[in-house]
């Protein structure tokens, strides 16, 4: 269990911040980018959870998202592929991957590119997905440079994959009431 006592350590004042092991970097530095990135689309999909409040599946979905962007956040804390520290497992994947086959299979299938909007929800979940596709490049190239759990890029890849079908699916669900569907690009802006 985590116990946080104090808020203000001052320990960052400097420019530096403490890794889960212990040891010290720059806030600058890519390792710290990433999780700063992370932490952004955990709070992305805490927006998107407040437009999709009324459906007590997908925020029960969604909230289990912002866990494993917890453990995504603690895994990459934590220096190095293995170890007693918590890290990602090929559980938090496959869930996504089944949650994305759920919600595409009530789905048309597309027939152009989606332009982020339609409905609120679909908005946050576009923007989520936008945010998510970043920290996924920040973890790439962290990992060009250090030794990293892969399953963390192949999450956060299904995590946009699966936030695209949810904004779709949040469209759809619109539509269904006569509510907003899929923007769709036209070549040439239409």
């Amino acid at each position: 269990m985590v116990r946080i006592n104090r808020v203000v350590t001052r320990g960052g004042d400097g420019g530096e911040t403490s890794l889960g092991d212990g040891s010290r970097v720059g806030k600058g530095a890519r390792r710290i980018e990433a999780l700063g990135t992370v932490d952004e689309a955990n709070a992305a999909i805490g927006l998107l959870r407040c437009a999709v409040a009324a459906a007590p599946e997908t925020d029960a979905m969604l909230a289990r998202i912002q866990n494993d962007l917890f453990d995504v956040g603690a895994d990459l804390c934590v220096p190095g592929t293995g170890g007693e520290r918590l890290r990602l497992t090929d559980a938090s994947v496959e869930r996504l991957e089944a949650e994305v086959g759920v919600l595409n299979a009530g789905l048309p299938p597309l027939t152009s590119f989606v332009l982020p909007g339609g409905t609120e929800a679909a908005a946050r979940a576009h923007l989520a997905r936008a945010v998510v596709r970043r920290a996924e490049r920040d973890v790439v190239r962290l990992a060009a440079d250090e030794a990293l759990n892969p399953l963390l890029i192949r999450y956060l890849n299904r995590l946009s994959d699966h936030l695209f079908v949810l904004a779709r699916a949040c469209n759809a669900d619109a539509s269904d009431k006569g509510g907003a569907a899929d923007v769709l690009w036209v070549p040439g802006g239409g």
